[in-house]
C-alpha cells in the first residue's frame, strides 16, 4: 500500500521568495554567458524553473532560494523525487521544442538572501539520470 505524501501549500511569501531567487539566478547565469530558453516552463503540475543554453549545452535549472544565515546545500534539497520530476519535465520540453539537445544537464542554483545581499551558488551537473526511475 502506497502512503500519500502531504506537501504543505506554498505561502505567498514563499512564492515571492522563489520568484526573486529565479530572477537573480537568471541574471547571474546570463552574466556568465548563458542564454535563457525558458522560464517557469509548465508540464502538467510540474515545472522547470529555468532552461538555459551556453555553447551547445542545455541546462535545466532548479533554483532554491533561502533567507537567513544558514545556506545549506541546495543539492540536498533536490531529492530523488524532485530529480525524477525535473527529468520528466525536461523530456517534455525537449519533445515540445522539436529537439534533442546535443548535450543537456541538470543544475541547481542556490540563492541566499541575507541583509539586503544575495549570494549565488551554482552547482553544474548536480545529478544525472542513473537510478531515478528505479524507485
Amino acid at each position: 500500500m502506497e502512503r500519500a505524501l502531504y506537501v504543505a501549500p506554498m505561502t505567498a511569501d514563499t512564492q515571492q521568495l522563489g520568484l526573486l531567487g529565479e530572477r537573480l539566478a537568471e541574471r547571474w547565469l546570463t552574466e556568465q554567458g548563458w542564454r535563457t530558453l525558458g522560464r517557469r516552463v509548465r508540464s502538467g503540475h510540474r515545472d522547470l524553473d529555468l532552461v538555459m543554453e551556453r555553447e551547445g549545452v542545455v541546462a535545466f535549472i532548479e533554483v532554491k532560494a533561502r533567507t537567513g544565515s544558514r545556506f545549506g546545500d541546495p543539492v540536498s534539497a533536490v531529492d530523488w523525487r524532485k530529480q525524477r520530476e525535473l527529468v520528466r519535465s525536461a523530456l517534455v520540453w525537449m519533445d515540445r521544442n522539436g529537439q534533442r539537445a546535443e548535450a543537456f544537464r541538470f543544475d541547481v542554483v542556490g540563492v541566499l538572501l541575507s541583509e539586503g545581499r544575495a549570494r549565488i551558488r551554482h552547482v553544474p551537473d548536480a545529478f544525472g539520470l542513473r537510478g531515478l526511475f528505479g524507485h
